[in-house]
């Protein structure tokens, strides 16, 4: 803590003689606080109590422990580290000098003092202290201030990522948490692979952050769909289900758009794309919309691209029932090398009960934990 605006600033003499205390006792006492101590180890106590000193006068040769065993302790303590230190000494060699601003020490004064000059010199140190000091609390200030815009910043691309993947989601009549699953799917199964020799340089922490963040844009293409397809009940036709097959591409562009509109790429957006794109691509080359194959899929993709199937098969349609968990588990990993990529199923088989727990904590109603979620028709390209 160090002196206010209006209080006086505080000075901590350690010397072992009595009478240089008693002079800078009558020196100082009029222009500042002062503590006093006689040996080093009761000089570093006080200078670690609070309110710490906002400079300390320091004699070289003390008795035990010396001036500059002192000055390096005060260094080396982050509490003490930043109190400026002007030694008192009747050592006035050069090398004494050098030593002492080596130990780190701001100033020397060789004894015996002038009065004027000592003054002067702690003015200078003691408005330089405070310059410092009022430098590093704007700097803490608008550290703390840009990390709360920051949170703002981040607070309000969540809120508006989610009520633009909600919208989607509400123009069809099985709306329910699925964004919040796979959300939750995606972000469990990069954890888990991120130790993986093929994914670990890839899924970084600001990476599986950024996986949360865009996945649930993934279906945002649905609201380019026209109603009399995306809205039908029961199965689509060939004809029909190439049109609803387009929601991919729609969405990457969509996305594209609004990068172009804000003049600037954004990391998440470009993940979002990825997702949104490709996570209906198979790994056998066998999805859309352009047929790509292994490695060729973004991982975002590969990852959205099981979190989605599992929670299609677990969710009831007009047409079919709940698929129980254990079955769902099994469909996904006779698929493994087919739609999906060897590695990410075997991730989520190791983890596939962290999918459950998350499908029960996100459920459509209180008292069915496997309603049907997500329109049916999207289960025509999720489902192997």
């Amino acid at each position: 803590m160090r002196a206010g605006p209006t209080e006086k600033p505080t000075i901590l003499v350690i010397d072992d003689t009595p009478e240089n205390l008693s002079l800078m006792q009558v020196l100082l006492r009029d222009l500042y606080l002062l503590k006093g101590a006689n040996n080093g180890e009761r000089g570093l106590e006080i200078a670690q109590a609070e309110p710490a000193p906002d400079l300390i006068l320091l004699d070289v040769m003390m008795p035990g422990m010396d001036g500059h065993e002192v000055c390096l302790r005060l260094k080396q303590n982050p509490k003490t580290a930043d109190i400026p230190v002007i030694f008192l000494t009747a050592r006035g060699e050069l090398e004494d000098e050098e030593m002492g601003f080596e130990l780190g020490a701001v100033d020397y004064i060789t004894k015996p003092i002038s009065p004027s000059i000592c003054l002067a010199r702690l003015r200078t140190h003691l408005a330089l202290k405070a310059t410092t000091d009022f430098l590093r609390d704007q700097n803490l200030f608008l550290e703390n201030e840009v990390a709360k815009r920051t949170r703002e910043v981040n607070a309000i691309q969540d809120v508006t990522i989610l009520a633009m993947a909600s919208l989607a989601e509400t123009r069809d009549a099985d709306t329910g948490n699925h964004i919040r699953r796979t959300q939750h799917y995606v972000r469990a199964l990069a954890w888990k692979l991120s130790t993986h020799p093929r994914f670990r340089d890839y899924l970084s922490l600001d990476t599986i952050s950024m996986l949360f963040k865009s996945a649930p844009l993934h279906d945002i293409g649905k609201v380019g769909i026209p109603d009399y397809i995306l809205l039908k009940k029961g199965r689509l036709t060939p004809e029909e289900f190439e049109v609803m097959k387009t929601h991919t591409t729609l969405g990457r562009d969509a996305i594209a758009s609004a990068e172009v509109a804000l003049g600037l790429e954004v990391a998440f957006l470009t993940m979002a794309k990825q997702i949104t794109y490709s996570h209906q691509e198979k790994w056998d080359g066998s999805g859309y919309p352009e047929g790509l194959a292994g490695d060729a899929i973004p991982i975002p993709a590969r990852l959205m691209a099981v979190a989605d199937v599992y929670d299609a098969l677990i969710s009831r349609r007009v047409y079919k029932d709940a698929m129980p968990h254990a079955e769902a588990v099994e469909i996904i990993r006779k698929a493994s090398g087919q739609h999906f990529d060897p590695d990410v199923v075997d991730g989520f088989l190791q983890i596939h009960q962290q999918f459950y727990a998350i499908a029960l904590t996100y459920v459509d109603t209180e008292d069915d934990p496997q309603r049907k979620i997500k329109h049916p028709h999207m289960s025509q390209e999720a489902l192997p």
